[in-house]
C-alpha cells in the first residue's frame, strides 16, 4: 500500500512539472514573438502617431486662454442690468482677425450654388444615359466605381458591393459653363435653365439665379444633448440642417423706413467694390452653417494631403468673445480701452454713430472694410463698431449669474433670441462697449449684423495671465 501511494504521488507531481514546464516555454514563446522586432524594450511608452505641429489657421489670430473679469466693470448707465461683473476663464482659441467679408462668404455661396448645379447635372446625365468623353451633358456624369477594374482594393470592393450607387461622386475635375452660348448640348441648357428664375420674372433684359435653390445641407452631433440624456442613442442626438445660404439683401431696405438704401440692395454683396467689407443680411443659422462648410472645406484639404483633420470652426461663446474684445485689457470699456471714443488728434476710433443723425461723422456713412481702424492688442479688427457679431450664445438677462466660471457658455436651442455683440455702424457707444449685451431672433437677417469665426488651439499651454 506504502509502495502504490509513493508511485502515485511520483506520478502526479511529474505529470505536474512537465505541465508547468509546457507553461514557462509556452510563455517563453509569446514573450519572444510580442518582444520580436519591438522598440519599446517591454516598457509603457503609449501609442506614438505622426509628429503634430500646431498650424496657424489662415487670417485668424491666437487669443491665448486666460481669466478676466466679465461684464459691466463701471455704472450701467443704461440700467439693463444684464452684465453683472464675474471673474471667468477661458481656454486659447484662434479667431478670425476680422470680420467674415462678403468675398468669403461669396466663396461659401459659390461652392453650394456650383454642387447643386453639378449635382443636377450628374441627375440629368444617369438619366439619359450619357457617358464621359462625348463632348456634351455626359462629361458631368458620376464618377462611379468600375466592378470590373482589377486594381480595386479589397475595401473598395466591400463598398461597392455593399452600397453600389452610394458610392458614385461629383466629378468637380471639369469647369461649369455658364455662358449661354458655350452650353455642350440642350441637355445641359435645360438643367441651367432651370436654376435660373422665370423668364416673366427678368427684368432689364437679365436673368438671375433662384438664390432660393442655394441650400447647404449638413449633419451634426448634438454633444451637448447627448451628455445630458445618456439613455439616448447616437441615431437620436444627430441633427440634419438644410439652409438656404444666400444672404438677404433687402435687409438695406427693410431695416430702414422711409430711407433711400437701394444701391446698398443692389452692389452691396455681390460687387468687387464690396469685396472687403463685412457680410450682413445674415442669418445665424446660415452664419453657424458656414463654420461647418469650413470646417469641411479645409479638411476635405487635408485629407487629399494626408494630413490631420484641423478642429471645427464655430461661432465664439459669449465669454470667448469678451475676453477677445478685452484684448487683455482689464476693466477696460473699449477694445482700446476707454473711455473716450476719439484719439488724442479728434479721430474717432471705430466706425459707430457718434452724434443723432450724423452716420458719417466718423468718416464712414454704413459699414468700412473690415480691416479698418487700429486692432486691439490681439490683432482683432473692429470688435467694437462696423457691423455686430453674432455669437454661439442665447439670450438671457440672468445668465451671468448661473454660467460655469470656466469657459462658460449658455446656448438654449428653446431660446431663439441669440446674443449678438460689439454693436455697429447704426449704433451709439453704448453698445460698442466690450459688456454691452444685444440680441436678434436666429432667424432674422440686419444690416448691422454679421459674424467671425473661432477655432480651438490644440494644447493648453498658452495662457495670457499663468503664474510663473
Amino acid at each position: 500500500m506504502f509502495t502504490l501511494l509513493n508511485f502515485l504521488r511520483q506520478s502526479i507531481n511529474l505529470e505536474f512539472s512537465m505541465d508547468m514546464k509546457r507553461i514557462l516555454v509556452l510563455t517563453a514563446v509569446m514573450t519572444f514573438l510580442l518582444s520580436c522586432g519591438s522598440k519599446d524594450r517591454g516598457e509603457l511608452v503609449g501609442v506614438k502617431g505622426k509628429k503634430w505641429h500646431p498650424e496657424k489657421p489662415y487670417g485668424m489670430e491666437l487669443v491665448p486662454g486666460g481669466a478676466f473679469i466679465m461684464g459691466k466693470s463701471d455704472d450701467d448707465l443704461a440700467g439693463i442690468q444684464d452684465a453683472p461683473s464675474k471673474t471667468v476663464t477661458v481656454r486659447s482659441f484662434y479667431m478670425d482677425a476680422t470680420e467674415i467679408t462678403n468675398s468669403e462668404y461669396r466663396q461659401f455661396v459659390n461652392w453650394v450654388r456650383d454642387s447643386i448645379i453639378r449635382t443636377e447635372l450628374a441627375e440629368m446625365a444617369d438619366l439619359e444615359g450619357k457617358t464621359p468623353g462625348n463632348g456634351d451633358i455626359g462629361d458631368f456624369a458620376y464618377l462611379a466605381t468600375d466592378p470590373s477594374d482589377p486594381n480595386l482594393t479589397p475595401y473598395q470592393q466591400y463598398m461597392l458591393d455593399t452600397y453600389g450607387d452610394e458610392q458614385r461622386r461629383l466629378n468637380n475635375d471639369i469647369d461649369l459653363i455658364f455662358e449661354t452660348d458655350q452650353y455642350p448640348d440642350v441637355l445641359y441648357a435645360e438643367v441651367m435653365d432651370g436654376m435660373y428664375l422665370p423668364l416673366e420674372e427678368s427684368y432689364n433684359g437679365q436673368r438671375t439665379m433662384d438664390v432660393r435653390k442655394f441650400k447647404y445641407l449638413y449633419t451634426y452631433l448634438d454633444i451637448q444633448k447627448a451628455a445630458r440624456d445618456r439613455k439616448l442613442e447616437r441615431k437620436d442626438v444627430i441633427v440634419k440642417e438644410e439652409v438656404e445660404v444666400y444672404p438677404d439683401t433687402t435687409v438695406w431696405i427693410r431695416d430702414f423706413a422711409y430711407s433711400y438704401n437701394e444701391p446698398m440692395h443692389n452692389d452691396y454683396f455681390w460687387h468687387d467694390a464690396y469685396s472687403d467689407y463685412p457680410v450682413v443680411g445674415v442669418k445665424w443659422q446660415q452664419a453657424k452653417a458656414f463654420c461647418h462648410w469650413r470646417t469641411l472645406n479645409k479638411n476635405t484639404y487635408q485629407k487629399e494631403r494626408g494630413r490631420q483633420f484641423v478642429n471645427s470652426f464655430r461661432l465664439p461663446s459669449e465669454a470667448e468673445w469678451e475676453y477677445a474684445a478685452r484684448g487683455g485689457l482689464q476693466a477696460a470699456t473699449y477694445p482700446w480701452g476707454g473711455p473716450y471714443t476719439k484719439t488724442d488728434r479728434g479721430c474717432f476710433m471705430a466706425n459707430f454713430k457718434p452724434l443723432r443723425g450724423d452716420y458719417a461723422a466718423d468718416q464712414a456713412l454704413y459699414t468700412v472694410e473690415a480691416k479698418s481702424y487700429e486692432p486691439n492688442d490681439f490683432n482683432l479688427y473692429n470688435m467694437a463698431g462696423n457691423v455686430s457679431e453674432w455669437v454661439n450664445a442665447s439670450y438671457d438677462p440672468s445668465s451671468y449669474e448661473y454660467v460655469s466660471t470656466i469657459n462658460p457658455s449658455v446656448n438654449d436651442n428653446d431660446n431663439n433670441r441669440k446674443v449678438v455683440r460689439g454693436g455697429s455702424w447704426k449704433d451709439v457707444a453704448y453698445y460698442l462697449q466690450v459688456s454691452s449685451r444685444d440680441y436678434e431672433y436666429a432667424d432674422s437677417a440686419r444690416s448691422y449684423i454679421g459674424f467671425r469665426t473661432v477655432q480651438d488651439y490644440m494644447g493648453t499651454d498658452v495662457t495670457l495671465n499663468a503664474q510663473n
